[in-house]
C-alpha cells in the first residue's frame, strides 16, 4: 500500500494558514474552561453561549482545532451509542435504554438543524447506513440483530432487514447474502464540521487557544506549562488524549483506528456500486471496518486492527502501520473488486477514547466545577453533540429531560495498571481477528466473539 499523502483526506479541505490561533501566555480568568478543541469542546461551548450569552469561555487545544479524531474519523454522524440497548437495559431498565435511543437518534437532526442554522458547508448527507452480510454467519448476525431491536420495542422503521436483491438496490457488495439498513446517519466531511464549528464560538465571543497543552486540571484550574486558567466550571473534553493530563492518566485507552482514501471514482464505478445517497456502508464481522462516499466521490474507508501502544502511548509515528492499512485496501477490494487499479491516495490513523465498561458518559462534578465527557469508542461524531447539549444544561443548572439520560454522572473505573491493560486489549485485538478468520473459514459463529461480547458487558 503506497498513499500519495500520510495524512487525513479531510485536512486538504479546510484552510489552517487563515486561522492560526495564539498559544495561551497568560493568566486567564473565565466563566468556564474548556480543555479540547474538538467536537465535545466546542459544541458544549456553543450550547453555552447559546443559553447564556454572558458567559466567558476560553477554549485550549495541545495542538489545533480538530486536531484529534473530531479531524481524522469517518465522518459517519449515526445514533450509534457505544454501549449496546441491551447493556443500557440490563444497567438502568428498558425505559432507560429507550430514552438514550431516541436521545441518539434525535442528535442526527439537530446537528442538521444546527448545519443550516449556522450556514455551515460539511458536505452532509443524510443516507443512512447500509451494512452488508456476506457470509453465513454474518447473515445469522444481521438477522439477530432485526430480532432484537424488534424485541426491545424500538420502532421498526430505525433498522430494516434487507435480502440479497435488496441490498444490492442500494450497493453492490462482493458475496453480499443480506444485510440491514438504517436511516439514521449522515455522511460528513468531519474536519469541516469541527473547524465550521471553531468560527461559529469565535464569533459569539469564545477565545480558542491553540498549541497550549494542559498538564493538569484541578478544582477551578487548568494548568500549562506558560499559564494558567481559572474557572468556575472546568469542561474535559479530551477523549482518546485524556491520558495526557495528570487526573485522567487511566480514565479511558487511546486505541488507533486507521483510514485509507482513494482517489475520485469514475461514474462508471459509481453506476456498478452505487451508494447513490452517500450510504455509510460497514459489514457484519466482529473487527469493525466503516466506509463512506464521500461528496467528491472518493471511498474513505478504516477499521480497527492497529495495536494498542503500551503505557496510553499517543504519538505521530502510530497514525501509521503499514500492515494495518494495506489489510483495509485488501479488505476494500473484497468488498467492491471494482476499485481494483484505484490509488489510493491518503493513510492517517488517529486514537479514540475506550472506557473501562465501554460506556461512553457525560457528568459534572458539582464540588469541584469539574465536568467531562467521552469514551466514544468511535461513535463521537454524533455522541459528542449530545454530550455538549447535556453539559450545557448541566453548567447552566437547567434540568432537561437530557439531564436524566442514563449516561449522565456514570462513572467508569479506571483501566488497570500497567503491563495488564497493554496485554489485555492486544490479545482482545488477537481474539478478535481469528474470530473473523474462523467465522469466514468454517460457517460458524467463532466462540470467542460471544466471549468478547461479555467481557465489554454485552
Amino acid at each position: 500500500m503506497n498513499a500519495t499523502v500520510s495524512g487525513p483526506l479531510w485536512a486538504e479541505t479546510v484552510a489552517f494558514g487563515n486561522s492560526a490561533r495564539p498559544k495561551l501566555d497568560h493568566d486567564l480568568d473565565v466563566d468556564v474552561a474548556i480543555v479540547g478543541a474538538g467536537f465535545t469542546g466546542l459544541w458544549t461551548a456553543y450550547y453555552l453561549k447559546k443559553q447564556a450569552p454572558h458567559l466567558t469561555i476560553a477554549v485550549l487545544d495541545a495542538n489545533h482545532v480538530g486536531f484529534g479524531a473530531s479531524g481524522r474519523n469517518g465522518g459517519w454522524c449515526s445514533a450509534l451509542f457505544p454501549a449496546s440497548f441491551n447493556k443500557l437495559a440490563k444497567l438502568f431498565g428498558p425505559d432507560q435504554a429507550k430514552r438514550m435511543h431516541t436521545a441518539m437518534v434525535g442528535n442526527i437532526a439537530e446537528i442538521a438543524r444546527v448545519i443550516e442554522l449556522e450556514n455551515i458547508d460539511c458536505d452532509w448527507s443524510h443516507g443512512g447506513t447500509v451494512i452488508a452480510a456476506r457470509n453465513q454467519v454474518q447473515l445469522d448476525r444481521a438477522r439477530d440483530e432485526v430480532k432484537e431491536h424488534r424485541a426491545s420495542g424500538l420502532p421498526a422503521s430505525d433498522l430494516e432487514f434487507l435480502s440479497a436483491a435488496e441490498i444490492a438496490s442500494q450497493a453492490h457488495f462482493a458475496d453480499a447474502l443480506g444485510g440491514t439498513f438504517t436511516p439514521n446517519c449522515a455522511a460528513l466531511n468531519p474536519a469541516k464540521l469541527v473547524h465550521s464549528l471553531a468560527r461559529v464560538v469565535e464569533d459569539f465571543g469564545v477565545q480558542i487557544f491553540e498549541n497550549s497543552p494542559v498538564l493538569e486540571i484541578t478544582k477551578h484550574k487548568v494548568s500549562t506549562a506558560s499559564a494558567s486558567v481559572s474557572a468556575k466550571y472546568i469542561v474535559r473534553a479530551t477523549e482518546g488524549y485524556s491520558p495526557t493530563i495528570k487526573q485522567s492518566r487511566r480514565a479511558v485507552v487511546p486505541v488507533y483506528s486507521l483510514m485509507i482514501a482513494t482517489e475520485p471514482l469514475s461514474e462508471n464505478f459509481w453506476q456498478k456500486t452505487g451508494l447513490v445517497n452517500r450510504q455509510t456502508f460497514s459489514d457484519f464481522r466482529n473487527l469493525v471496518i466503516y466506509g463512506q462516499r464521500t461528496a467528491d466521490n472518493r471511498i474513505a474507508f478504516g477499521g480497527r486492527g492497529a495495536p494498542y501502544h503500551f503505557g496510553s502511548q499517543i504519538s505521530p509515528q502510530n497514525d501509521l502501520v503499514p500492515e494495518v492499512h494495506s489489510l483495509l485496501e485488501k479488505t476494500l477490494l473484497e468488498l467492491f473488486p471494482d476499485v481494483a487499479g484505484s490509488k489510493i491516495t491518503h493513510a492517517w490513523g488517529g486514537a479514540l477514547g475506550i472506557a473501562r465498561d465501554w460506556m461512553a458518559s457525560c457528568g459534572l462534578d458539582t464540588d469541584t466545577g469539574i465536568a467531562w465527557a467521552g469514551g466514544y469508542v468511535g461513535d463521537g461524531v454524533s455522541t459528542s453533540n449530545l454530550a455538549g447539549r447535556t453539559l450545557a444544561d448541566l453548567i447552566c443548572g437547567q434540568s432537561s429531560d437530557l439531564t436524566t439520560l442514563p449516561w449522565v454522572n456514570h462513572q467508569s473505573r479506571n483501566w488497570e495498571i500497567e503491563p495488564l491493560r497493554w496485554l489485555g486489549i492486544n490479545s482482545a485485538l488477537v481474539a478478535v481477528r481469528h474470530a473473523d478468520s474462523v467465522e469466514a473459514k468454517h460457517g460458524r459463529t467463532s466462540k470467542v466473539s460471544a466471549l468478547l461480547g461479555r467481557l465489554i458487558g454485552e
